[in-house]
């Protein structure tokens, strides 16, 4: 016979013991595995992109050049880079006369008109904008002021505008209209549109309207905040916003013919 094998006690309860470490052990891996899968960190949102600072070169207000409406020290001074056959061009002027309108007579808010014809889309706007500036040469600011007021008025925009209403509209006004046609014809008013123009560039305007406001004490925190999320509703397709501000915080530009209670409310903003 062969010898009977024995079994020792202790061996079965180790035994379980050890295969529950091991099952635990397991279970618990397992759970922290799951876990991980239902619920992986929050993905980070990428968050609209903020306008970035900049220099927003801009030339000296100028009373004795500019076309200035309202108190040349103003505390904000809106500097308007326009295209007189640009239909929101159009409506941006009716907006800025209700803002002048307002806030104009107080001496905190001010209006700067500077040329930016852009002849690849309206090929009458460049001799229009000459138009303005012999307006001004042979009746000065107050007569600019209503030349341009007159345009806008009549001009169907998009290259709508009869060339033969620009002396009728100076004989309007109570200019010379020989005098007028001398001017024009003469060209001699065009290195005054180019100069704004080329300012236009340098001030970042890549189309009309486009304003730069331009501050007696620069912007804060709080107002700054304030501008994004007023400006927020108008983040275009690229999701860019029509707002940009100035290293210094001097200076800001709006691009677009942005509606009057936007622009009242970003005054309020910052003469509150």
């Amino acid at each position: 016979m062969e010898p009977t094998q024995t079994k020792n006690p202790i061996t079965i309860p180790i035994a379980i013991v050890i295969a529950g470490i091991l099952v635990a052990g397991a279970i618990f891996l397992k759970g922290n595995s799951s876990e991980d899968v239902r619920t992986p960190p929050a993905p980070k949102v990428a968050m609209p992109p903020l306008p970035s600072l900049d220099t927003i070169t801009l030339k000296p207000i100028d009373e004795k050049r500019d076309h200035i409406r309202g108190n040349p020290n103003a505390d904000i001074v809106f500097v308007e880079f326009s295209d007189t056959e640009c239909p929101f061009c159009k409506r941006f002027h009716a907006t800025m006369q209700q803002i002048l309108a307002e806030f104009g007579k107080s001496g905190k808010v001010a209006w700067v008109y500077r040329q930016f014809p852009i002849v690849q889309l309206h090929s009458k706007a460049p001799k229009e904008s000459e138009a303005l500036e012999c307006a001004a040469e042979l009746g000065g600011n107050i007569k600019f002021w209503e030349y341009i007021d007159r345009v806008f008025e009549i001009t169907p925009s998009n290259d709508g505008l009869d060339p033969s209403e620009l002396p009728r509209i100076a004989s309007e006004i109570g200019l010379n209209e020989g005098l007028f046609n001398d001017c024009l014809s003469s060209g001699r008013t065009k290195q005054l549109v180019e100069s704004d123009y080329n300012d236009g560039v340098a001030a970042g305007a890549e189309g009309t309207p486009h304003s730069v406001l331009v501050l007696k004490s620069p912007i804060g925190e709080a107002d700054t905040k304030a501008l994004l999320e007023l400006m927020e509703q108008f983040r275009d397709s690229r999701g860019e916003l029509p707002i940009n501000f100035s290293e210094d915080g001097l200076r800001f530009s709006l691009t677009g013919a942005l509606p009057y209670q936007i622009l009242k409310s970003t005054i309020d903003i910052l003469l509150k």
